[in-house]
């Protein structure tokens, strides 16, 4: 079709030289095929249906034909996992096809993973599996309607290429969408390469592609620092106030636009446990749910660090310096609000702390408490009927009431209506709990997509009831709880 070859595409990032990676042939799926799409995605870019189930979408998708007929990239980069640096990384099982231009003017990347082998696959087959696949698919959506940053998803296809993992599993590809796939690692790889003036062309091109008002700046590269660490502040106080374990937060999986990027084993929060580790490979609790803001702090060092050649050592320090106070200052934010706190007292801080040792305490499911703690009025918080409701997800009832009663004192000055309208557009419901998500996957596997489906509707709009799907809020039995995960998923 015309419309996936049209003048909207372009390849500014492929254009920058050789230093930023190689152009690569994917490897086509065997008897590919589209598998599901996201049609919120596809609207935002200005697809439709048709479109989306046309055989020019079903071989780009499938590898098996470039978009506009220009030969695939894979990006160069670097950087830490686990704390170690690692320079033999780079796009190994996936391929940046070009660049979107939708009705508003913006540019979306169009990255390909699970197209086979790259110049960066190291020993690794450079595919992906329907499981990962899947799961990174439906993440995507989850944290769209939660409005925390990131990634998109706009198309899975499906094949019969077997793929050896733990098991035989089907290859799979997805469709990634972002107004940009730079990480810290592609700084880190130019820096530690010593390729300092095609730092500079980085730096440059995503001051002009992303933040061209930083081009005004008196320093634009010290500004652009200064945007991707409160961006990321930003965003890691929203995984904390949701209750989201990313499970890999190495250097490569850090975008510079402060977005989630690279699902891998995810999870989000059951049981209140500050220190949940959601992948197994993580034997010493790196990269622990409580563990996030120390890392994400870690890792903008190791930018820092790579933007040395860029900007003054006292300032790069001056801007890190800053994280912690905006990670406060928007973390704080967000609990306000999921308490329904318009202002902020002194006494909050107790207040948030108490509640933690309550969930922790009693093993309590965190997005149910704050879901349920939404439903009722200030006068009616100390009632049996409220009591009785919390009783499946809070034991000890002695705690609970006095942890409710200040409550009640803190919010007895504020309009319940505004309270309760503010809590139940940021307590969610529904979330991508992982026994949801393993059994939409044992499904897909079986070639049943109902339950992808209904997940999708209740991930794009996780504040409403949707009773009919109402099972899809319950939390996981003990005998659902805490799945295996590890880099692979």
């Amino acid at each position: 079709m015309a419309v996936f070859n049209g003048s909207h595409i372009s390849f500014s990032f492929s254009q920058l030289g050789s230093a930023f990676g190689e152009h690569v042939t994917p490897t086509a799926l065997e008897n590919g095929r589209l598998f599901t799409y996201n049609a919120e995605v596809a609207k935002q870019l200005g697809l439709n249906e048709s479109e989306l189930t046309s055989e020019a979408f079903r071989a780009i998708l499938s590898a098996e034909q470039p978009l506009a007929g220009r030969t695939p990239f894979a990006m160069k980069y670097t950087g830490h996992q686990f704390g170690q640096y690692n320079p033999a990384l780079g796009d190994g099982r996936g391929v940046l096809l070009g660049e979107w231009r939708d009705a508003d003017g913006t540019l979306w990347d169009w990255h390909l993973k699970g197209a086979g082998k790259t110049p960066y696959s190291r020993h690794g087959d450079g595919r992906a599996v329907l499981r990962s696949t899947l799961r990174e698919y439906l993440a995507s959506a989850a944290m769209t309607g939660l409005n925390i940053p990131t990634t998109q998803a706009l198309a899975m296809a499906t094949s019969d290429t077997p793929v050896m993992r733990e098991r035989i599993e089907t290859a799979a590809t997805l469709l990634r969408i972002t107004e940009s796939h730079v990480r810290f690692g592609h700084f880190e790889y130019l820096f530690y390469s010593q390729q300092h003036e095609a730092l500079g062309t980085l730096a440059d091109y995503v001051i002009a592609r992303h933040f061209p008002e930083l081009a005004e700046a008196e320093k634009p590269y010290a500004a652009l620092l200064q945007e991707i660490v409160e961006r990321t502040a930003d965003m890691i106080a929203q995984w904390q106030a949701i209750g989201f374990n990313h499970g890999v937060m190495n250097t490569d999986n850090m975008s510079i636009l402060g977005q989630t990027f690279d699902y891998g084993p995810y999870a989000f929060l059951d049981d209140f446990d500050p220190g949940y580790i959601c992948n197994h490979s993580d034997y010493s609790g790196r990269y622990a749910f409580n563990q996030q803001p120390a890392i994400a702090l870690w890792n903008l060092s190791a930018l820092g660090y790579a933007f040395t050649p860029l900007v003054d050592k006292d300032v790069i320090n001056d801007i890190l310096g800053g994280f912690e106070h905006r990670l406060q200052v928007a973390y704080s934010r967000a609990m306000r609000d999921k308490l329904g706190l318009s202002d902020a007292q002194p006494s909050d801080s107790d207040l948030f702390n108490q509640l933690f040792a309550l969930l922790e305490e009693n093993q309590t499911d965190y997005t149910r408490f704050f879901y349920q703690l939404s439903q009722y009025r200030g006068d009616a918080l100390l009632t049996a009927g409220t009591l009785n409701q919390f009783k499946p997800i809070s034991q000890d009832t002695q705690a609970l009431t006095e942890w409710l009663s200040a409550y009640q004192q803190r919010v007895h000055t504020l309009d319940d209506s505004t309270r309760l309208a503010c809590m139940q557009r940021t307590n969610p419901k529904y979330i991508l709990r992982n026994y949801l998500a393993q059994a939409a996957i044992e499904a897909a596997e079986k070639g049943d997509l109902q339950p992808t489906h209904d997940l999708m509707t209740v991930l794009a709009h996780p504040f409403d009831e949707h009773p009919s799907l109402a099972h899809l809020a319950n939390p996981p039995t003990d005998d659902n709880k805490g799945l295996a995960l590890s880099c692979s998923s």
